[in-house]
């Protein structure tokens, strides 16, 4: 694995940076694509940055020559002026058009759990629709469909930490019996590198050793920190509407309708055989000091 070359997109991103600090501490010749301001290193070692160029599909497909392995992390959590969920289907196609034709042996391809065609989620039909491109390409790969990462300052459970800290009374939507399934961001990148080696067609979910109802998660979560909350169910208008006051202060889009509904719908875990073993407790325990202190800005990483 060492001596092939890999391509990353996003490593100054989330997942991304996890994957490649992960292929470098394996000895791999890694490339990323980026749409951010490109870097010299990453983990203090030298790094070839080159553009998601997705309007140059040529240059796209030089960028990626040589490539054995990519890495696709690219996708939009929610539709913005900047960027929308059907700039991200179509950018998919072309990267993976660009990676058949630059000759890249396998993608690695980070997808959603539960994706569907079907559903009355823009996000999800969205992934899956990708997933369709990527067979269609006809290049081997791996779908892992990870349901909620968490680790090195995520997005959902550090702001849920912050929310806890800061509010003395939290709600949750309904009855709070709807599930998340998390995978530690470790587990993950390791569960891709893994992949990387793999022949043939795979579709994975990446999931974590625990499955815990939203309820208990907040709860789970307060114990950890230490803080006392009084934890309520709040109609779903309320509660987007304390979301949407948030996302306005902090200049971020903190919850959509379409999370919150994808979240009441159980789409946020799955059945199957756990990937990954590090605990959401043991870790909530042991950066508790840490973990929430700081609001995580998904505007401000993009």
């Amino acid at each position: 694995m060492a001596d092939h070359r890999h391509a990353v997109t996003g490593v100054f991103g989330y997942s991304g940076r996890q994957i490649a600090k992960r292929l470098l501490e394996h000895g791999c010749d890694i490339v990323t694509l980026t749409n951010k301001p490109p870097q010299q290193q990453l983990f203090g070692q030298p790094i070839t940055t080159f553009p998601l160029a997705f309007d140059n599909p040529d240059q796209l497909a030089r960028s990626l020559e040589g490539v054995q392995v990519l890495y696709n992390t690219y996708w939009v959590r929610f539709n913005h002026k900047n960027f929308t969920h059907t700039d991200g289907i179509r950018n998919s196609g072309i990267l993976f058009d660009a990676a058949k034709r630059a000759g890249v042996r396998r993608i690695v391809h980070v997808s959603i759990a539960n994706p569907s065609e079907d559903s009355p989620f823009e996000y999800y039909r969205g992934k899956a629709v990708i997933e369709n491109k990527l067979r269609e390409s006809g290049v081997p790969h791996s779908i892992l469909r990870p349901a909620v990462l968490f680790g090195h300052a995520d997005i959902l459970v550090n702001n849920i930490a912050w929310v806890l800290r800061r509010f003395p009374v939290v709600g949750y939507f309904g009855k709070g019996d709807y599930r998340i399934r998390p995978i530690h961001l470790d587990d993950f990148a390791d569960l891709a590198v893994d992949h990387g080696s793999h022949d043939g067609n795979e579709v994975v979910d990446a999931v974590g050793p625990e499955d815990y109802p939203y309820k208990e998660l907040l709860q789970t979560v307060a114990e950890a920190l230490g803080t006392r909350n009084l934890l309520m169910p709040v109609p779903v208008w309320l509660g987007w509407s304390v979301a949407k006051l948030i996302g306005r202060v902090q200049h971020d889009i903190f919850l959509t309708r379409q999370e919150i509904g994808a979240l009441m719908a159980n789409l946020l875990t799955s059945s199957a055989p756990a990937t990954g073993n590090i605990s959401l407790r043991e870790y909530l325990l042991e950066n508790r000091e840490t973990i929430g202190k700081a609001y995580a800005n998904e505007l401000q990483r993009r």
